[in-house]
Protein backbone atom coordinates (compact mmCIF):
# COMPACT_ATOMS: atom_id res chain seq x y z
CA UNK A 1 0.00 0.00 0.00
CA UNK A 2 1.33 3.44 -0.98
CA UNK A 3 2.17 6.02 1.68
CA UNK A 4 -0.31 8.47 0.14
CA UNK A 5 -3.07 5.86 0.43
CA UNK A 6 -2.19 5.19 4.05
CA UNK A 7 -2.25 8.91 4.84
CA UNK A 8 -5.61 9.19 3.06
CA UNK A 9 -7.07 6.40 5.18
CA UNK A 10 -5.77 8.05 8.34
CA UNK A 11 -7.28 11.40 7.36
CA UNK A 12 -10.62 9.78 6.54
CA UNK A 13 -10.62 7.80 9.79
CA UNK A 14 -10.00 10.96 11.81
CA UNK A 15 -12.63 12.93 9.84
CA UNK A 16 -15.20 10.19 10.37
CA UNK A 17 -14.93 10.66 14.15
CA UNK A 18 -15.80 14.35 13.73
CA UNK A 19 -18.48 13.79 11.06
CA UNK A 20 -20.30 11.23 13.19
CA UNK A 21 -20.01 13.25 16.36
CA UNK A 22 -22.78 11.74 18.47
CA UNK A 23 -22.11 8.14 17.48
CA UNK A 24 -18.39 8.64 18.07
CA UNK A 25 -19.20 10.21 21.44
CA UNK A 26 -21.42 7.23 22.30
CA UNK A 27 -18.63 4.79 21.41
CA UNK A 28 -16.06 6.72 23.42
CA UNK A 29 -18.41 7.08 26.39
CA UNK A 30 -19.20 3.37 26.38
CA UNK A 31 -15.53 2.50 26.17
CA UNK A 32 -14.60 5.03 28.87
CA UNK A 33 -17.18 3.69 31.34
CA UNK A 34 -16.28 0.05 30.67
CA UNK A 35 -12.54 0.62 30.91
CA UNK A 36 -12.97 2.83 33.98
CA UNK A 37 -14.81 0.06 35.87
CA UNK A 38 -12.21 -2.45 34.70
CA UNK A 39 -9.36 -0.15 35.76
CA UNK A 40 -10.82 0.40 39.23
CA UNK A 41 -11.16 -3.34 39.81
CA UNK A 42 -7.66 -3.89 38.40
CA UNK A 43 -6.18 -1.47 40.95
CA UNK A 44 -8.27 -3.12 43.68
CA UNK A 45 -7.00 -6.56 42.64
CA UNK A 46 -3.39 -5.31 42.57
CA UNK A 47 -3.69 -3.93 46.10
CA UNK A 48 -5.47 -7.01 47.47
CA UNK A 49 -2.76 -9.20 45.97
CA UNK A 50 -0.03 -6.95 47.42
CA UNK A 51 -1.66 -7.07 50.87
CA UNK A 52 -1.85 -10.86 50.66
CA UNK A 53 1.86 -10.94 49.82
CA UNK A 54 2.61 -8.63 52.77
CA UNK A 55 0.66 -10.86 55.16
CA UNK A 56 2.36 -14.01 53.88
CA UNK A 57 5.82 -12.42 54.08
CA UNK A 58 5.26 -11.67 57.77
CA UNK A 59 4.78 -15.35 58.59
CA UNK A 60 7.83 -16.46 60.59
CA UNK A 61 9.02 -19.46 62.56
CA UNK A 62 10.00 -18.95 66.20
CA UNK A 63 12.46 -21.51 67.54
CA UNK A 64 12.69 -21.42 71.37
CA UNK A 65 15.79 -22.92 72.97
CA UNK A 66 16.25 -24.70 76.27
CA UNK A 67 17.39 -22.46 79.14
CA UNK A 68 20.78 -24.17 79.55
CA UNK A 69 22.02 -24.04 75.93
CA UNK A 70 25.59 -22.64 75.72
CA UNK A 71 26.84 -20.18 73.09
CA UNK A 72 28.72 -22.81 71.06
CA UNK A 73 25.58 -24.89 70.68
CA UNK A 74 23.58 -21.76 69.75
CA UNK A 75 26.03 -20.98 66.94
CA UNK A 76 25.95 -24.59 65.73
CA UNK A 77 22.14 -24.63 65.66
CA UNK A 78 21.99 -21.31 63.84
CA UNK A 79 24.31 -22.64 61.13
CA UNK A 80 22.35 -25.89 60.72
CA UNK A 81 19.01 -24.10 60.49
CA UNK A 82 20.48 -21.57 58.07
CA UNK A 83 21.61 -24.42 55.79
CA UNK A 84 18.04 -25.68 55.33
CA UNK A 85 17.05 -25.13 51.69
CA UNK A 86 13.75 -23.37 52.43
CA UNK A 87 15.25 -20.97 55.00
CA UNK A 88 16.21 -17.49 53.82
CA UNK A 89 17.29 -15.91 57.13
CA UNK A 90 17.96 -16.92 60.73
CA UNK A 91 18.22 -14.25 63.42
CA UNK A 92 19.24 -14.93 67.01
CA UNK A 93 17.04 -13.24 69.62
CA UNK A 94 18.57 -13.19 73.09
CA UNK A 95 16.40 -13.46 76.18
CA UNK A 96 17.10 -9.77 76.96
CA UNK A 97 15.97 -8.71 73.47
CA UNK A 98 12.94 -10.95 73.78
CA UNK A 99 11.97 -9.16 77.00
CA UNK A 100 12.24 -5.77 75.24
CA UNK A 101 10.04 -7.01 72.41
CA UNK A 102 7.49 -8.23 74.97
CA UNK A 103 7.60 -4.87 76.76
CA UNK A 104 6.92 -2.99 73.51
CA UNK A 105 4.02 -5.29 72.60
CA UNK A 106 2.41 -4.80 76.04
CA UNK A 107 2.60 -1.01 75.79
CA UNK A 108 3.45 1.55 78.44
CA UNK A 109 0.21 1.02 80.32
CA UNK A 110 1.13 -2.64 81.02
CA UNK A 111 4.87 -2.30 81.61
CA UNK A 112 4.44 -3.08 85.31
CA UNK A 113 3.47 -6.68 84.41
CA UNK A 114 7.09 -7.52 83.61
CA UNK A 115 8.73 -5.21 86.14
CA UNK A 116 11.57 -6.93 88.03
CA UNK A 117 12.20 -9.68 85.45
CA UNK A 118 15.38 -8.16 84.02
CA UNK A 119 18.84 -9.79 83.94
CA UNK A 120 19.08 -13.09 85.86
CA UNK A 121 15.36 -13.09 86.69
CA UNK A 122 14.42 -13.01 83.02
CA UNK A 123 12.32 -16.19 82.48
CA UNK A 124 12.34 -16.01 78.69
CA UNK A 125 14.54 -18.40 76.67
CA UNK A 126 16.88 -17.47 73.83
CA UNK A 127 15.30 -18.03 70.44
CA UNK A 128 15.71 -17.82 66.67
CA UNK A 129 13.45 -15.96 64.27
CA UNK A 130 13.44 -17.94 61.03
CA UNK A 131 12.24 -16.64 57.65
CA UNK A 132 11.61 -18.76 54.56
CA UNK A 133 11.83 -17.93 50.86
CA UNK A 134 8.31 -19.15 50.12
CA UNK A 135 5.72 -18.97 52.92
CA UNK A 136 4.00 -22.04 51.48
CA UNK A 137 7.07 -24.15 52.39
CA UNK A 138 6.93 -23.17 56.06
CA UNK A 139 5.69 -26.62 57.19
CA UNK A 140 8.59 -28.31 55.38
CA UNK A 141 11.06 -25.94 57.06
CA UNK A 142 9.52 -26.61 60.49
CA UNK A 143 9.80 -30.37 59.96
CA UNK A 144 13.50 -30.05 59.09
CA UNK A 145 14.18 -27.82 62.12
CA UNK A 146 12.55 -30.43 64.34
CA UNK A 147 14.69 -33.10 62.65
CA UNK A 148 17.82 -31.09 63.50
CA UNK A 149 16.71 -31.03 67.13
CA UNK A 150 16.01 -34.78 67.26
CA UNK A 151 19.41 -35.52 65.74
CA UNK A 152 21.04 -33.88 68.79
CA UNK A 153 21.01 -36.01 71.98
CA UNK A 154 20.73 -32.88 74.17
CA UNK A 155 17.52 -31.78 72.37
CA UNK A 156 18.52 -28.06 72.58
CA UNK A 157 15.26 -26.82 71.04
CA UNK A 158 12.36 -26.57 73.46
CA UNK A 159 9.62 -25.57 71.04
CA UNK A 160 9.04 -24.59 67.41
CA UNK A 161 6.07 -22.29 66.75
CA UNK A 162 4.73 -20.90 63.50
CA UNK A 163 1.01 -20.46 64.13
CA UNK A 164 0.04 -23.93 63.04
CA UNK A 165 -3.59 -24.00 61.93
CA UNK A 166 -3.81 -20.21 61.66
CA UNK A 167 -1.13 -20.07 58.96
CA UNK A 168 -2.88 -22.70 56.84
CA UNK A 169 -6.17 -20.77 57.09
CA UNK A 170 -4.33 -17.56 56.20
CA UNK A 171 -2.87 -19.11 53.05
CA UNK A 172 -6.30 -20.44 52.08
CA UNK A 173 -7.89 -17.00 52.52
CA UNK A 174 -5.16 -15.18 50.56
CA UNK A 175 -5.42 -17.70 47.71
CA UNK A 176 -9.21 -17.29 47.58
CA UNK A 177 -8.84 -13.49 47.56
CA UNK A 178 -6.31 -13.66 44.70
CA UNK A 179 -8.46 -16.05 42.66
CA UNK A 180 -11.65 -14.03 43.17
CA UNK A 181 -9.86 -10.83 42.17
CA UNK A 182 -8.47 -12.50 39.05
CA UNK A 183 -11.89 -13.88 38.04
CA UNK A 184 -13.59 -10.50 38.59
CA UNK A 185 -11.02 -8.64 36.46
CA UNK A 186 -11.25 -11.22 33.66
CA UNK A 187 -15.05 -11.16 33.80
CA UNK A 188 -15.16 -7.38 33.62
CA UNK A 189 -12.67 -7.45 30.75
CA UNK A 190 -14.89 -9.81 28.74
CA UNK A 191 -17.99 -7.74 29.55
CA UNK A 192 -16.20 -4.57 28.45
CA UNK A 193 -15.17 -6.26 25.19
CA UNK A 194 -18.75 -7.15 24.23
CA UNK A 195 -20.21 -3.83 25.37
CA UNK A 196 -17.66 -1.78 23.45
CA UNK A 197 -17.82 -4.01 20.40
CA UNK A 198 -21.62 -3.77 20.22
CA UNK A 199 -21.48 0.02 20.52
CA UNK A 200 -19.02 0.25 17.64
CA UNK A 201 -21.16 -2.15 15.60
CA UNK A 202 -24.14 0.15 16.06
CA UNK A 203 -22.02 3.07 14.91
CA UNK A 204 -21.09 1.28 11.68
CA UNK A 205 -24.59 -0.09 11.04
CA UNK A 206 -25.90 3.49 11.25
CA UNK A 207 -23.60 4.30 8.30
CA UNK A 208 -24.63 1.36 6.12
CA UNK A 209 -25.92 3.67 3.40
CA UNK A 210 -22.58 5.46 3.19
CA UNK A 211 -20.77 2.15 2.73
CA UNK A 212 -23.30 1.01 0.12
CA UNK A 213 -22.67 4.14 -1.94
CA UNK A 214 -18.92 3.53 -1.77
CA UNK A 215 -19.48 0.00 -3.05
CA UNK A 216 -21.61 1.26 -5.94
CA UNK A 217 -18.88 3.60 -7.18
CA UNK A 218 -16.40 0.73 -7.27
CA UNK A 219 -14.57 1.00 -3.95
CA UNK A 220 -12.87 -2.24 -2.93
CA UNK A 221 -13.53 -3.95 0.40
CA UNK A 222 -10.02 -3.06 1.57
CA UNK A 223 -10.49 0.60 0.62
CA UNK A 224 -13.73 0.72 2.65
CA UNK A 225 -12.40 -1.16 5.66
CA UNK A 226 -9.23 0.83 6.30
CA UNK A 227 -10.87 4.15 7.35
CA UNK A 228 -13.11 2.21 9.74
CA UNK A 229 -10.05 0.36 11.00
CA UNK A 230 -8.28 3.68 11.69
CA UNK A 231 -11.43 5.19 13.18
CA UNK A 232 -11.86 2.28 15.60
CA UNK A 233 -8.20 2.47 16.60
CA UNK A 234 -8.43 6.22 17.25
CA UNK A 235 -11.63 5.84 19.28
CA UNK A 236 -9.95 3.11 21.32
CA UNK A 237 -6.76 5.09 21.89
CA UNK A 238 -8.51 8.36 22.82
CA UNK A 239 -10.96 6.64 25.18
CA UNK A 240 -8.36 4.43 26.87
CA UNK A 241 -5.81 7.24 27.30
CA UNK A 242 -8.48 9.47 28.86
CA UNK A 243 -9.60 6.63 31.13
CA UNK A 244 -6.01 5.88 32.17
CA UNK A 245 -5.28 9.52 33.00
CA UNK A 246 -8.46 9.89 35.09
CA UNK A 247 -7.90 6.64 37.00
CA UNK A 248 -4.20 7.22 37.70
CA UNK A 249 -4.69 10.84 38.80
CA UNK A 250 -7.49 9.74 41.14
CA UNK A 251 -5.39 6.84 42.45
CA UNK A 252 -2.39 9.11 43.06
CA UNK A 253 -4.58 11.49 45.09
CA UNK A 254 -6.10 8.58 47.00
CA UNK A 255 -2.69 7.15 47.89
CA UNK A 256 -1.42 10.54 49.11
CA UNK A 257 -4.60 11.23 51.08
CA UNK A 258 -4.76 7.87 52.88
CA UNK A 259 -1.04 7.13 53.27
CA UNK A 260 -0.75 8.24 56.90
CA UNK A 261 -3.99 6.64 58.11
CA UNK A 262 -3.28 3.33 56.38
CA UNK A 263 0.31 3.29 57.67
CA UNK A 264 -1.04 3.44 61.23
CA UNK A 265 -3.09 0.31 60.44
CA UNK A 266 0.02 -1.37 58.94
CA UNK A 267 -1.55 -1.32 55.46
CA UNK A 268 0.63 -0.40 52.49
CA UNK A 269 -0.96 0.32 49.13
CA UNK A 270 0.73 -0.37 45.81
CA UNK A 271 2.68 2.78 44.94
CA UNK A 272 1.65 5.01 42.04
CA UNK A 273 4.76 4.03 40.06
CA UNK A 274 4.07 0.32 40.54
CA UNK A 275 0.43 0.65 39.51
CA UNK A 276 0.85 3.14 36.65
CA UNK A 277 2.80 0.93 34.25
CA UNK A 278 0.56 -2.13 34.40
CA UNK A 279 -2.68 -0.10 34.45
CA UNK A 280 -1.68 2.09 31.49
CA UNK A 281 -0.40 -0.87 29.47
CA UNK A 282 -3.54 -2.93 30.03
CA UNK A 283 -6.13 -0.19 29.52
CA UNK A 284 -4.53 1.50 26.51
CA UNK A 285 -3.63 -1.81 24.88
CA UNK A 286 -7.08 -3.28 25.50
CA UNK A 287 -8.88 -0.11 24.41
CA UNK A 288 -6.92 0.08 21.15
CA UNK A 289 -7.44 -3.61 20.36
CA UNK A 290 -11.15 -3.40 21.15
CA UNK A 291 -11.59 -0.37 18.90
CA UNK A 292 -9.84 -2.09 16.00
CA UNK A 293 -11.54 -5.44 16.63
CA UNK A 294 -15.02 -3.93 16.93
CA UNK A 295 -14.69 -1.96 13.72
CA UNK A 296 -13.12 -4.76 11.70
CA UNK A 297 -15.59 -7.47 12.77
CA UNK A 298 -18.57 -5.17 12.33
CA UNK A 299 -17.67 -4.16 8.78
CA UNK A 300 -16.86 -7.71 7.68
CA UNK A 301 -19.58 -9.70 9.42
CA UNK A 302 -22.53 -7.39 9.87
CA UNK A 303 -22.34 -5.17 6.76
CA UNK A 304 -21.19 -7.91 4.37
CA UNK A 305 -18.70 -5.74 2.52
Amino acid sequence: MKLSTILRHMREGAKNIIRNGWMSFASMSSMFISLFILGVFLLLALNVNAMADQIESQVQIRVYLQLNVDQAKVTELQNKIGNITEVSNVRFVSKAEGLEILRESLGKENEDLIEGYENEKNPLPDSFTVEVYDPLTIETAVAQIEAVNKADEALPIAKVKYGQGTVEKLFTITNVVRNVGFVVVIGLGITAMFLISNTIKMTIIARRREIGIMKLVGATNSFIRWPFFIEGALIGIISSVLTTVVILVAYSQFVDFTETDLALMMIKLVTFKEAAGMTALLLIGLGTLLGIWGSTISVRKYLKV
